[in-house]
């Protein structure tokens, strides 16, 4: 009988060291969403414009993409789950701001404007910039685009630099349609970074573009992830997941399948 007692009560006894282990292990993990301000607890919501090769996009109705994959092996270094927002260029850094996601990863560079009221990541990609025009254009160099209509999305930094460099911006709504107004001869040309038209070329050889370096015109972006002021914390743990992929090898393995090259090094 006192066997049988004491059998019990060992039962009862890891048994309630078992709900309390589980209980503790699911307060840690709802601790730590509310710790970094995440939307829904244990997952990491990122905003993306998921129509732009080859950082975002579908293959067979499948997302893929530079930043699909980044977004979920930085959820995973976070000892969280990935999952992705679909929205216009132009609303994505709002987005933030109405809570619609927790994070941007969208090929977005760093500017002092942006900088004033959000909170960058350690740069995974360090991006140069070239202008694309059609191939019998009579532009050779980027400053040549003075007094000329340039086709960008306009709230990006390369509508920026358009402006910078005397052009008049024509809006778009993203970059595949900046391409199609350029061979379209509706605008003379549109700046993008080196990788994104790398990537459109390789799917499109026979595009009518041809591309201009933009030499010291444009300077060197950095592009990172994006959170609000609100949420320090977050973009530490977001920077120390890059720095651990870079350091693995994640980051350049990954630039080196989509782009053909490294483009995460400075």
């Amino acid at each position: 009988m006192r066997t049988w007692v004491k059998k019990l009560g060992v039962a009862i006894l890891g048994l309630g060291l078992a709900v309390t282990l589980t209980a503790c292990g699911s307060n840690s993990s709802s601790s730590k969403s509310s710790d970094l301000g995440l939307q829904k607890s244990g997952t990491l919501t990122i905003g993306w414009e998921g129509t732009f090769q080859p950082y975002s996009y579908r293959k067979d109705g499948k997302l893929t993409g530079f930043e699909v994959e980044l977004g979920k092996a930085v959820a995973k270094k976070m000892g969280l789950k990935a999952k992705f927002v679909p929205t216009k260029f132009d609303s994505l850094v709002a987005g933030l701001d109405t809570n619609k996601f927790d994070v941007v990863m969208n090929n977005m560079s760093e500017t002092a404007a942006r900088k004033k009221k959000y909170l960058f990541s350690t740069p995974y990609i360090y991006s140069k910039s070239q202008l694309a025009v059609k191939k019998n254009s009579s532009i050779s160099k980027i400053t040549q685009i003075k007094g000329k209509k340039v086709a960008q999305t306009t709230t990006s930094n390369n509508a920026t630099d358009a402006k910078r460099l005397g052009a008049t911006v024509t809006p778009t709504d993203s970059f595949q349609q900046s391409i199609e107004l350029v061979e379209q001869g509706r605008a003379a040309g549109t700046i993008n970074s080196r990788e994104s038209f790398y990537a459109y070329l390789k799917q499109n050889p026979k595009a009518n573009i041809k591309l201009i370096n933009s030499g010291d015109q444009i300077a060197v972006q950095k592009i990172g992830a994006i959170v609000t002021k609100e949420h320090p914390k977050l973009q530490k743990q977001i920077s120390k997941a890059i720095q651990e992929l870079r350091k693995d090898g994640t980051l350049k393995k990954l630039s080196n399948k989509y782009f053909g090259g490294n483009v995460t090094d400075k």
